[in-house]
Order: C-alpha cells, then sequence, then structure tokens
C-alpha cells in the first residue's frame, strides 16, 4: 500500500508519520478490543501507534503488530513507527534501561522508534498501584535520567529519544546537559490549546511536536469542548464539506506538529486520514488564532505542598 500519511523528518534522522493512533483510553478496555483497533488502523494506513508503560496497552499493540506482519498487511517491522514512553515509577537512573526492555518484551519487539519519557516527575522507587499518591511524588534527576535515555539510543532499543509534558524552561535545561537532543516533545495541543511559546521554543531547538489530545478529548474526564464545540471550526467545516476533527487536525499540520488520535470508529479513523490533501486558508487560520484557549488536563495529580512542584504554574512553569 502506498504511504497514505506524509512524514516529518526528527533529528535524530528518523522519519515519523504526520499522523499516529494512540491508545490511551479509560477506562481501561479489553487487550482484545486494542488488538482488534490496531489491525483495523493498520488495514486503513496507520503506521504510527503511541503507546506506553502507564496505558498497559503494550502487549496488546504487540500482539496487532506481529498478526499484521503474519497476515501481510505490512511487509516488514520497518514500515511501522512504534512510540512508547517511560513512566514516572522508573524515572530513575538505573530504572531507564529495565523499563525499556520490559516494554519491548511486552510488544515482542527487538527496538522502538521512539521512546519519551512521560512526564518530568519521578515517584518513589517501590510506589505501587495505577493511581499516583501525592506522598510518592518526587524530583525527577532529567540529568541522569536522559543520559540513560541516551544509553538506550545508543544501544539501538529507541531509534530516537524525547520527552513528553516538557515546558520551554524545562527542554532548556534538558538541552543545557544533553549530549544526544530530544527528538520529540509530546505535548497536549489543539485550536483550544495553541501552546504558541512551547511552538516557537522547539522550531528554534529543532525538537518536532507532537499533540497528544488534538481533538480536546471530549469524552475523557479531563477533557475539553474548546474544540470539537468550537463554532469557529464549525463554520470553517461547513464551508469548507470537511468535520470538525479534519479542520482540527489539519490546523495542527500547518503548525508543523504531528498528531496522535484516539479512535475506535474505523470510519473516523478512515476521515481523520483525510486531511494531506487540501489546506486551511490564512483568513481561516487567523480565525482560529482567536479561539479561547486553555488546557483541557491541567496536571494537578502532579502539584503537591509538598512535592517537587507545589502549584501548576511551577508545574507549567508559568505556561498555564
Amino acid at each position: 500500500m502506498a504511504k497514505l500519511v506524509p512524514e516529518a523528518t526528527l533529528s535524530s534522522g528518523q522519519k515519523i508519520p504526520l499522523l499516529g493512533m494512540g491508545t490511551a483510553v479509560e477506562p481501561r478496555p479489553p487487550p482484545e478490543l486494542v488488538t482488534s483497533v490496531a489491525l483495523t488502523a493498520i488495514e486503513v494506513g496507520y503506521r504510527h501507534f503511541d503507546t506506553a508503560a502507564a496505558y498497559e496497552t503494550e502487549r496488546p499493540l504487540g500482539t496487532a503488530i506481529a498478526e499484521a506482519l503474519r497476515r501481510g498487511l505490512v511487509e516488514s517491522r520497518e514500515e511501522l513507527f512504534v512510540t512508547s514512553k517511560l513512566w514516572c515509577r522508573d524515572g530513575h537512573p538505573d530504572l531507564v534501561l529495565p523499563a525499556l526492555r520490559k516494554t519491548l518484551e511486552n510488544m515482542g519487539l527487538d527496538y522502538v522508534d521512539l521512546y519519551l519519557i512521560h512526564w518530568p516527575v519521578s515517584l518513589k522507587k517501590g510506589s505501587e498501584g495505577p493511581s499516583i499518591r501525592k506522598e510518592d511524588i518526587m524530583a525527577m534527576d532529567v540529568k541522569s535520567v536522559w543520559k540513560a535515555m541516551e544509553e538506550c539510543s545508543k544501544l539501538g532499543l529507541a531509534k530516537s529519544i524525547g520527552v513528553s509534558n516538557f515546558t520551554s524552561k524545562k527542554l532548556e535545561d534538558l538541552l543545557s546537559t544533553a549530549t544526544i537532543p530530544p527528538a520529540v516533545n509530546q505535548v497536549e495541543m489543539n485550536t483550544g490549546w495553541q501552546q504558541k511559546k512551547l511552538v516557537g521554543f522547539c522550531k528554534e531547538k529543532g525538537i518536532h511536536i507532537s499533540a497528544w489530545s488534538p481533538l480536546g478529548a471530549n469524552g475523557a474526564a479531563w477533557g475539553t469542548l474548546n474544540v470539537m464545540g468550537s463554532p469557529v471550526l464549525k463554520e470553517i467545516a461547513e464551508a469548507k464539506g470537511k468535520s470538525v476533527a479534519q479542520v482540527a487536525l489539519r490546523w495542527l499540520l500547518q503548525q508543523g506538529a504531528s498528531a496522535v488520535v484516539k479512535s475506535f470508529n474505523k470510519k473516523r479513523m478512515e476521515e481523520n486520514l483525510k486531511i494531506f490533501d487540501w489546506e486551511l486558508t490564512e483568513e481561516e487560520l487567523n480565525k482560529i488564532e482567536g479561539c479561547p484557549q486553555g488546557r483541557g488536563f491541567s496536571g494537578d495529580v502532579f502539584v503537591s505542598p509538598q512535592g517537587t512542584f507545589k502549584s501548576l504554574e511551577e508545574l507549567w512553569d508559568g505556561e498555564v
């Protein structure tokens, strides 16, 4: 099958598809559903899949990849771009490599294409359970953790390495000691949270932005209607004969970002892929620029009076 999704070249030299399929779903879906959805996504043309240790979807995604290869839906592993993430409990220098090896074992893969630090926060060693307890939150030794990430890259276990949910300031601190710069920063970004300062900083430093929650995740407990409920996007969508989701995703592309979408609906999966052969005009982009702004996910789960970040302003370095 010809590539349906264009790619961007990362600072690592790797190419990342500009649209990927996410697997972070609450409540957690049954593993066989994740496998089935991933297979459908491969069938309709998706080649980038985003998972994480915290999502508990690595194993069913790995099953889908093996099945896709068996069926000949893809000719080789190299046709797929797989992203996973280091969870906060493993955010310690000596736990990074074992965590990645566990991820690879879960997925039955020899390498991931992209491995990200999920959040700039660590949890105490030995902390358990799916929820984050305030008393377990501690400062991440980013310099040492990143050195371990670089080791994962040098061993060929991660073709590219990067971060997620890092602010401009946190990236600047990381870049001051990094030998291998982060190739990607995956952050919440959409028409309702445009991240202009961060986007500008990342462009200047050659860091690719990948957007999670590109449609606002309005079905989630923490989501926002700022995207799918936007009158501006609805007006543009009607004028262009497109869906609101297509307009929102096209906007991200024109900001130079890639997007990770989540849909278990085949029709919507296909619809989301139809964003590459048309453009938003300058006038439409200007209208979108004026949309009301606000984070969908506040990050307050990582804020604690006794913790590293005592306020949301500290967590986001004022980018709130």
